[in-house]
């Protein structure tokens, strides 16, 4: 049976981690062609590596710093899109973190960004977006404090390096800043609660007492993790009962706007972030049957908050999160049957761009089954899986868009290609699921060789 430690643990990694899926020599083969009969398009099929060839644009570096004109070919593909979402297969290598750094850079530069979400609580959110744009706090301990548990892993010297690069650029243009938002619910920090007081008192006596009672006994006073860990013990009657109450704040709020208009939706947001926490951890994660319904909550909350961010601050938003998050399709219906990609692409149409990354080999941090933060190793992608054929591409790194590749590259692609799917523990249940790329991803970002970030804490 599937702990419920594990399945906290499973909270803040890859959509496959909760799901058995099948072995990559079960992928479909295309048939081959004979000689005589074999198409141009044909033999491009049985090479389709030859096919990327010609349509792969190279990446210079995946270093943040210097010229950023190799990325013009990628902003070309984000086009008018209002929100990219930035994938990566391990959630702490080196590179994938500064390669988003430098998209980020340039999304900022060339195409009007403002905005960078990262699969964290809302409340984080809000700490990191004041110090980027007012200077609040001091961003050592803010990362300390808000990337804990399973989010701890980005706290590292890489997000720190980007968290410092968007404090500079704000400095330089203060009337126009990048700003920052946490899209997930798996914490809900003690700002909420006292913003929200804060708007009811300003309301009414009436509502703030019938606010504060609500509340009684759920503002946190302690670390993140074990706030999550001490919530996560409680009865599940009583995770129930919390989650009926936050529901009814929420209710309450809706129903007295005040005075303000926009202090009142800030408000309900903030509501509703406690309230997305006390949902998800009212499921009840003993039972392996209800998994697949508190994963779609969780994509759904990530979808809809980057949503209202979009519309409520009219910011172009570049997300950050695992591929099995910023996909189109599910990498494990059975136990996630749709995720935060496919409902942005629902909400937004085109206005919502999935970008995949990948890699060959290298290293990544990831808790082992003990629990203990560890460095493991990953070995050159063998023959039959997506990433071997995608590193036969002349280029060290590149970009290919996924959506106008020849055809003959797209026939390999819409075929079932197992896949490296590295979450926050190691070795997981899916680590290599098969997807289909032209269906998960609009773009595709393939790199050689990573490394392990540089954790800070």
């Amino acid at each position: 049976m599937i702990t419920r430690k594990f399945l906290l643990a499973a909270l803040l990694v890859p959509l496959g981690a909760t799901l058995a899926v099948a072995p990559a020599a079960s992928a479909a083969a295309p048939p081959a062609a004979s000689a005589a009969s074999a198409s141009p398009d044909a033999v491009a099929f049985r090479s389709p590596e030859a096919a990327l060839d010609r349509v792969a644009h190279p990446l210079r570096t995946t270093e943040p710093r210097g010229n950023v004109a190799d990325l013009r070919p990628f902003g070309t593909m984000v086009g008018d899109a209002t929100v990219v979402g930035v994938g990566e297969a391990t959630h702490s290598s080196h590179e994938f973190v500064t390669l988003k750094h430098r998209m980020l850079r340039y999304l900022v530069e060339e195409k009007g960004f403002r905005t960078f979400a990262l699969e964290a609580a809302w409340s984080s959110g809000l700490r990191i977006d004041a110090y980027l744009t007012r200077g609040e706090g001091d961003l050592k301990q803010i990362m300390d404090e808000e990337f804990q548990g399973t989010y701890r892993w980005w706290n590292n010297a890489e997000y720190r390096d980007l968290l410092q690069w968007a404090r500079s650029y704000n400095i330089q243009h203060p009337g126009d800043p990048v700003r920052f938002v946490g899209d997930d619910n798996g914490f809900a920090g003690p700002q909420l609660y006292d913003k929200v007081n804060t708007f009811a008192a300003e309301s009414s006596p009436e509502l703030a007492a019938q606010i504060t009672e609500l509340y009684q006994g759920l503002r946190p006073t302690i670390s993140a993790e074990t706030y999550v860990n001490d919530y996560f013990a409680k009865p599940l009657a009583e995770r129930k009962a919390i989650a009926e109450r936050t529901g009814r704040a929420v209710d309450l709020l809706k129903q007295h706007p005040g005075a303000d208009p926009d202090a009142h939706a800030w408000a309900v947001q903030h509501a509703s972030a406690i309230h997305q926490m006390t949902t998800l951890y009212a499921f009840d994660w003993d039972d392996p049957r209800n998994i697949p319904g508190a994963m779609l909550y969780r994509d759904r909350v990530m979808a809809d908050n980057i949503a209202w961010w979009q519309q409520r601050t009219g910011s172009k938003i570049m997300i950050s999160a695992h591929n099995s998050h910023t996909a189109l399709k599910t990498y494990a219906p059975a136990s996630h049957p749709r995720v935060q990609g496919e409902f942005l692409r629902e909400q937004l149409g085109t206005g919502y761009l999935s970008v995949g990354l990948t890699f060959n080999q290298g290293t990544f941090n990831a808790f082992n089954h003990d629990g203990a933060p560890q460095r493991f190793t990953a070995a050159p992608a063998a023959p039959g899986t997506a990433e071997h054929t995608l590193d036969k591409v002349r280029h060290r790194d590149y970009v290919v868009d996924l959506r106008t590749a020849p055809t003959a590259a797209r026939a390999w692609l819409a075929e079932p290609h197992t896949i490296k799917n590295i979450g926050a523990t190691y070795p997981g249940i899916a680590d290599a699921p098969q997807i289909r790329l032209t269906q998960t991803h609009d773009v595709l970002i393939h790199l050689h060789q990573v490394q392990a970030a540089h954790m800070l804490n």
